[in-house]
């Protein structure tokens, strides 16, 4: 998923990441204000652990609110302003992963994770053109 380097062995992630930030610097969306905030979050043992906080650590709950919607209560949601932001992230969330050796793999997960880029725009009207 996350491939090897830059160019023809690039993974899927870092290409959806490129692909992300291609959309928002094109010329045509100029007209349009966008927030990207990331979040990752890694499943071990049916705990569940916030891979970008500062107590990587302390367990986080499952919860539901009134409307059914599920969410990790206190998982960190961070604003990123490019593609090295982003990549950032995700390099200091993976070194924070479980991982222990096997006879196939010696750097073998241990867990499942979640990395969740949030986007939200808005456009600015006054450049609208209405019939």
């Amino acid at each position: 998923m996350m491939g090897v380097g830059h160019g023809d062995q690039r993974g899927i992630i870092p290409t959806a990441f490129e692909h992300v930030y291609g959309y928002i610097d094109d010329s045509k969306n100029q007209n349009k204000k966008f927030l990207v905030r990331c979040s990752f979050l890694e499943i071990y043992n049916e705990d569940i652990r916030d891979l970008l906080a500062n107590d990587i650590d302390k367990k986080l709950d499952l919860k539901e609110n009134e409307k059914k919607i599920v969410y990790v209560k206190d998982l960190q949601i961070i604003t990123v302003k490019n593609v090295v932001d982003i990549e950032k992230l995700m390099d200091r969330g993976m070194s924070m992963r479980k991982t222990g050796e096997t006879a196939m793999n010696a750097q073998s997960s241990r867990s499942h994770s979640i990395f969740t880029i949030y986007i939200e725009t808005s456009e600015d009207v006054s450049t609208l053109t209405f019939c």
